[in-house]
Order: C-alpha cells, then structure tokens, then sequence
C-alpha cells in the first residue's frame, strides 16, 4: 500500500551564527534521487536504487534513534567530507565554510 502523506528527512544548514536567530538562512542538501524539489524532474534507474535516497524514505517513518546512522551523516555532511559529500547531488556550501 502508499501512504496518502510523503513524510520525508530534510537535511539543512545555516551559516548563520545563531541558528535560532529568525533571519537565518537554511539551505537544504539535495540528494541524487530521493523525492525533493516538485519541480524537478523524477530520477529513473529502474531497477536499481541510489541506497542512501531509499534508506531516507524509510528513516521518515521512524525516529533519529531507531535511525542513528542519520546522526553520523550529518555529522560527515558539516565537517565537509568528500565520501559523504559525494552521496549528494548538491551541496549548498561547496565553495563556502562548513555549516
């Protein structure tokens, strides 16, 4: 059966210096093939999977805690690490300081 909501992860960053400050800027990292942006064109590699894309979209089910390898992700994701980073279709702070 298919869910009538899409919950999803969204993974952000702000290189604001105050996260909580409500003018801060949250840029979100794109992933190869996981649903994000409505107006983007849906990926197909049937019958294959992009295993991080497919392993978020079971992780929206659930919590942080059932899904720990989340916590790593994001971590590898500010501290800029090429093998992670190479998991993304995008980064938003490619040419700029780490989140």
């Amino acid at each position: 059966s298919i869910t009538k909501e899409r919950t999803e992860v969204i993974l952000q960053g702000t290189s604001s210096l105050d996260p909580n400050d409500p003018a801060a800027v949250w840029e979100e990292y794109d992933f190869k093939c996981k649903p994000g942006d409505l107006k983007r064109r849906p990926c197909f590699i049937t019958p294959y999977h992009y295993r991080l894309d497919w392993l978020m979209w079971f992780a929206a089910f659930q919590t942080y805690e059932q899904n720990e390898w989340i916590i790593h992700l994001a971590g590898k994701l500010l501290a800029q690490e090429e093998e992670a980073l190479s998991l993304m279709a995008m980064n938003p702070f490619a040419s700029r300081a780490p989140p």
